[in-house]
């Protein structure tokens, strides 16, 4: 089996797993009411996509 020539650093081998690190999801904002979603989702509050209903929410 192949054997590495050279010690690999710490700093290398911190930034391979920097890469996998937890990143918080991103946030659109309604231009109506102001409340927060994710981009490309239905809004859970109102129910509106794109500008169009396709979930009835009762309030």
């Amino acid at each position: 089996m192949a054997q590495p020539k050279r010690k690999q650093s710490k700093r290398r081998s911190a930034n391979r797993r920097a890469a996998n690190a937890f990143q918080a999801p991103e946030f659109a904002k309604d231009p109506t009411d102001g409340s927060l979603f994710r981009p490309h989702h239905v809004n859970p509050k109102t129910g509106m996509y794109r500008g169009r209903q396709v979930l009835n929410v009762e309030v």
